[in-house]
């Protein structure tokens, strides 16, 4: 049989409450982990062979994560904002969105669905739901909320946010080809 401790610790006084730095730093890193798992999310939604149906889902898992960004930084969520708000920022990335919509809409020729399903869409909505979430996640930060985000004003941070996830995903295909290349007889 187990004996309790005759004195027990009091939680007010024995636990270090963390820096308003600490919690901060916390809260960044849990957004930065949540915008890379709906960017994934939305790359496996690009797969959907359904022409308009992945797009659908791509922006479902944007505005959930837009969601979840808003209850990590304590901003009031409206749904309606959101949607607002996800077109149009997406809007600003014109190039990123239309080729969403032209790779959603090759899945309906046949032998170029294999293409656009397998490697254009799944690359595109991942990027473009990346970009959208960091774009929140430093709005959110610099203390922003949703009825004050003007998307116009993220298009350069957004443009290099795109950039930088091309180059994680260029180092990923780079180092698995390199690998593979110098494995090979």
């Amino acid at each position: 049989m187990a004996q309790r401790p005759s004195c027990s610790p009091h939680p007010e006084t024995d636990a270090i409450a963390p820096t308003s730095s600490e919690a901060t730093e916390s809260r960044d890193q849990t957004a930065s982990k949540l915008v890379d798992r709906f960017a994934i999310w939305s790359g496996v939604a690009g797969l959907v062979p359904l022409p308009v149906v992945d797009v659908l889902a791509v922006g479902g898992l944007q505005l959930q994560m837009l969601r979840r960004l808003s209850q990590i930084y304590g901003v009031e969520f409206s749904e309606n904002r959101g949607k607002a708000l996800i077109a149009a920022l997406a809007g600003c990335m014109i190039p990123a969105t239309s080729g969403m919509g032209a790779a959603s809409a090759l899945k309906a020729v046949p032998v170029v669905n294999i293409l656009a399903a397998g490697f254009v869409m799944p690359v595109l909505s991942a990027g473009a739901t990346f970009a959208i979430g960091k774009a929140f996640i430093q709005h959110f930060e610099s203390g922003g909320t949703l009825l004050d985000f003007n998307p116009p004003d993220y298009r350069e941070f957004v443009k290099a946010q795109k950039e930088m996830w091309e180059s994680r995903v260029g180092r990923r295909t780079g180092s698995t080809t390199a690998t593979s290349a110098t494995t090979a007889p």
